[in-house]
C-alpha cells in the first residue's frame, strides 16, 4: 500500500511552477522525509497531498487510491503545519473540546493522557506555551485523532535543540506504536537522521530522488543521510541546509 501516489503531478501560480512534473509513491508504514532548500517544491507538495490545493496538471491519491481532499482521505490524515495553528487565546482544556468536536474520531483521553505526561497545563492559554509546549499540543491534538497518515510542513523549524529532539522522538514513537506513517519536510537533517526511513530530495520544483534510505546509502556510498542530502543539494546548486 502507499499512502501517497502522484502521476505528473505539478502547480503553477501565474507563469511560475512550485512543482512540476512530480510522479511519486511513498510506501505505508514509513517516516519519510521531504528534504530540500526554500522553494524546492516541500510545502506545495503537501498542501497538494492534504487537499488545500489543487493540482493545476496530474494527479495525487492517498491512503491507497483515495483522491487527495475527498472526505475519505481527510478522515484518514492528521495534518501540522509550520506555524502550529493553535487559537492562541483559548485553553488546552478549549483546544481539545473544539478540536473533538470539528472530527469524527477524537480519542480524548489519549490526549488528555499525553498532554499530563507532557506536563502541559490544560488550563493554560495556548498562546502562553512555550514553543515546544505548542508543538507537542499541536501534535497531540492531531495524533488524538487517530490518522493513518500524519503530514507535519516543517514541524521543528522554530524549536529549540531539545525541544526539535522531544518532537521527533513522538513522530517517531507513534510510527512504531500506532503504525501510522509519516510524511514531514524539514531542514534539520541531524533529526530526520534518528527517525526517516524513507527520502525524498526536492530541488526547483521537481523531485530529485526517492527511496528507503538504506537502500539509496548504500547505491550512492554514503555513510549517513545527512551525507547523502547534503551531496545531491549541493550538485543543484541549493541554498546552505540547517544542521
Amino acid at each position: 500500500m502507499n499512502v501517497v501516489e502522484a502521476s505528473g503531478l505539478g502547480k503553477r501560480y501565474g507563469r511560475t511552477w512550485a512543482l512540476r512534473d512530480c510522479t511519486l509513491e511513498i510506501p505505508a508504514g514509513r517516516v519519510a522525509a521531504l528534504v530540500g532548500p526554500n522553494g524546492a517544491g516541500k510545502t506545495t507538495l503537501l498542501n497538494l497531498a492534504v487537499g488545500l490545493t489543487a493540482p493545476s496538471t496530474g494527479a495525487v491519491t492517498v491512503l491507497s487510491g483515495r483522491w487527495a481532499g475527498s472526505s475519505a482521505a481527510l478522515d484518514g490524515i492528521a495534518f501540522v503545519a509550520q506555524d502550529t495553528p493553535l487559537y492562541k487565546g483559548l485553553t488546552v482544556a478549549d483546544m481539545i473540546y473544539l478540536t473533538r468536536n470539528l472530527n469524527r474520531r477524537f480519542d480524548q483521553a489519549y490526549a488528555r493522557a499525553r498532554l499530563d505526561e507532557l506536563g502541559i497545563p490544560v488550563k493554560r492559554r495556548a498562546g502562553k506555551l512555550s514553543g515546544g509546549q505548542q508543538a507537542q499540543l499541536a501534535l497531540t491534538l492531531a495524533l488524538a485523532r487517530r490518522p493513518r497518515l500524519l503530514v507535519l510542513d516543517e514541524p521543528v523549524a522554530a524549536l529549540d535543540p531539545v525541544a526539535r529532539h522531544d518532537f521527533m522522538a513522538t513522530v517517531r514513537a507513534a510510527a512504531d506504536a500506532d503504525g501510522v506513517s509519516v510524511l514531514l519536510s524539514s531542514h534539520v537533517l541531524t533529526e530526520l537522521e534518528r527517525v526517516a526511513g524513507y527520502l525524498v530530495l526536492m530541488s526547483g520544483g521537481q523531485v530529485r530522488l526517492a527511496g528507503e534510505v538504506d537502500d539509496l546509502l548504500g547505491t550512492h556510498g554514503k555513510a549517513s543521510l545527512e551525507e547523502l542530502a547534503l551531496h545531491f543539494l549541493r550538485e543543484t546548486q541549493t541554498p546552505e541546509v540547517t544542521r
